[in-house]
């Protein structure tokens, strides 16, 4: 958690899990951190978190979600949830990506499994970042020019009816809003899962998600690397208890103001890679999860 990301992540590829991890990375105009800690001494937890590129580096698509259960099971889902990742690594259309992933979780209900997650896609040449949140604790938004945290996703004045924004996997049928936001160099989106705001603060109260933006505002200047460091710190020593009945896992992306450009040599490598893909389909015997990606550029 206190070190500059520095593994630049490849076109078409995929990062993530469900396992311990403190790492950062550089994927198409973002510096990333990742945190994840399974609960007790659990090899994989219930938190599941990914992060993948397009082909050519400008679109980056980040996933972070809480899944109901732990252990063999969890595993399985983030399998899937990497397949439906690299399926869609090179689709802008971010809300066809969130209606198969509430899908995909329908499917497993009989087995009682849901997550609440939240999904983002920034796309380098515009700095728009796009979030869909899916029941999660609402991500947090820094301004560099105002040196401000505010929550991201307040209620809307004017929201389509019916059921909205729903845990992953409860009904099939839910509708998803997604929001978008530009991000001026220096702007960062964090998001965690529910053990921050399940937290007391020293009074024994929980915290929720005011308590985390509060305790966020008052660390001051920290540096973007040793920010989720510092939040987990304040958050701990509060109450004897915190963070240490759930799995924990923040995601935190900075916009770095550098979008990758894509050379000749990423093209073709782009072009080849999709071009196994469209090969690959032909065999029938191959997971739908493998199916060829669909330009986005």
């Amino acid at each position: 958690m206190g070190a500059s990301p520095t593994q630049q992540m490849q076109c078409m590829e995929v990062w993530g899990g469900s396992q311990l991890t403190a790492r950062g990375v550089v994927i198409g105009g973002l510096d990333a951190w990742v945190y994840s800690k399974p609960y007790g001494q659990a090899q994989h937890g219930g938190d599941v978190y990914y992060a993948s590129s397009c082909v050519t580096g400008r679109i980056s698509r980040l996933l972070l979600a809480d899944v109901s259960g732990h252990g063999t099971s969890v595993a399985d889902i983030a399998t899937n949830l990497r397949n439906l990742m690299r399926r869609f690594v090179n689709r802008r259309d971010q809300a066809e990506f969130v209606t198969l992933l509430n899908q995909q979780f329908a499917a497993l209900s009989t087995q009682g499994t849901f997550a609440t997650a939240v999904v983002s896609t920034f796309y380098a040449p515009t700095r728009r970042l796009k979030l869909c949140n899916a029941g999660h604790p609402r991500p947090v938004l820094y301004r560099a020019a105002q040196k401000q945290w505010s929550l991201l996703g307040e209620e809307s004045t004017s929201r389509p009816a019916g059921l909205l924004n729903l845990p992953l996997g409860i009904l099939s049928i839910t509708q998803y809003e997604h929001f978008d936001v530009e991000l001026e160099p220096g702007d960062c989106m964090m998001a965690y899962t529910d053990a921050l705001i399940e937290s007391s603060d020293a009074d024994g109260a929980s915290l929720n998600e005011d308590g985390v933006l509060r305790i966020l505002n008052s660390l001051g200047d920290v540096k973007p690397e040793e920010l989720i460091e510092a939040l987990l710190g304040e958050i701990a020593k509060r109450y004897p208890q915190n963070l240490s009945a759930d799995d924990v896992t923040v995601l935190m992306v900075r916009a770095n103001g550098n979008p990758r450009t894509p050379t000749l040599g990423i093209k073709l490598r782009a072009a080849a890679l999709m071009t196994l893909a469209a090969l690959r389909s032909l065999n029938p015997r191959r997971k739908a999860a493998l199916r060829p990606v669909e330009p986005g550029l």
